[in-house]
């Protein structure tokens, strides 16, 4: 059974930073590229970042661009959002989600094709 569970979430004031992991089991970690996302309060969800199985590239949101960094590390099963100088525009349920799709996809078709998905995590930034 495949498993992705989120962590690090919370309140934060704007300026802040926060690190969200997700950590995977069930699955070969390895194959898959990984995608962030968001769903802020009345809204849709929205791609935020995503990360290549391999070599490691990443792809990110123009809004969440030089702010937040997207990282793996495939022995632990864990992929990382680091995010710095949060704005209250950034609060939201942030997940993670796994494809056995090229992480440059995820960019363009969004949620959509992505295989298994965490159930979330509450970012809230404050102004």
């Amino acid at each position: 059974q495949v498993q992705l569970g989120e962590s690090g979430g919370g309140l934060v004031q704007a300026g802040g930073s926060l690190r969200l992991s997700c950590a995977a089991s069930g699955l070969t970690f390895s194959n898959y590229a990984m995608g962030w996302f968001r769903q802020a309060p009345g809204k849709e969800r929205e791609f935020v970042a995503a990360i290549g199985r391999s070599f490691f590239t990443t792809y990110y949101a123009d809004s969440v661009k030089g702010r937040f960094t997207a990282s793996r590390d495939n022995a632990k099963n864990t992929v990382y959002l680091q995010m710095n100088s949060l704005k209250p525009e950034d609060t939201a349920v942030y997940f993670c989600a796994a494809t056995l799709r090229r992480a440059d996809t995820i960019v363009n078709s969004g949620e959509v094709g992505m295989d298994y998905w965490g159930k979330g995590t509450l970012v809230t930034v404050s102004s």
